[in-house]
């Protein structure tokens, strides 16, 4: 039988170790809300390349946390993703399973990634399109799409990008 003075001093004990382990649930859950929110996009890319530099810029900018890796082996990352030659531009950026290919667009990347679409290896700007992130060239800026590029081979149109409308997704 418990002795009744000493009942409720144990069931403080007994209530805060339980709050104390709520709390460090809360804790961990948070902390792997944030890294989740904060992961990092790993770019390869040319060591000699500027505009790479600048959309790099652009992308920490926004809000994203990336880690460069300057290199040679650039095309073998872009094959080892699937991303065709047809596809490619001058780096790649990996994050959350996906490749990102060119001068995305920094918004483009983070509504791809709360979307998390399926059966895609990414998304790619090809060629180096002229006031996409990365290419400003003063007032000059061309018509782009964004495009899905799925695991079979094709892709689609998944964002077009214009100087009137600066993101038709």
């Amino acid at each position: 039988m418990i002795n009744k003075t000493i009942f409720p001093f144990m069931l403080a004990i007994l209530l805060s170790a339980a709050t104390n382990i709520v709390s460090a649930e809360s804790a961990i859950a948070k902390s792997a809300v944030d890294h989740a929110k904060n992961k990092i996009m790993m770019v390869y890319k040319n060591p000699k390349c500027g505009c790479c530099d600048k959309w790099v810029k652009h992308i920490n900018d926004f809000g994203l946390l990336s880690q460069v890796v300057s290199g040679s082996n650039v095309a073998t990352i872009k094959s080892n993703f699937g991303i065709e030659p047809r596809y490619r531009s001058c780096h790649t950026t990996i994050a959350d399973g996906y490749a990102f290919e060119g001068h995305i667009p920094a918004h483009i990347i983070q509504q791809f990634l709360i979307e998390k679409p399926k059966d895609v290896v990414g998304l790619s700007v090809p060629g180096m399109p002229a006031g996409s992130p990365g290419m400003e060239m003063g007032d000059r800026h061309d018509d782009y799409d964004v495009l899905l590029l799925k695991k079979d081979g094709s892709s689609e149109v998944y964002a077009h990008i214009s100087e009137t409308h600066k993101a038709d997704h």
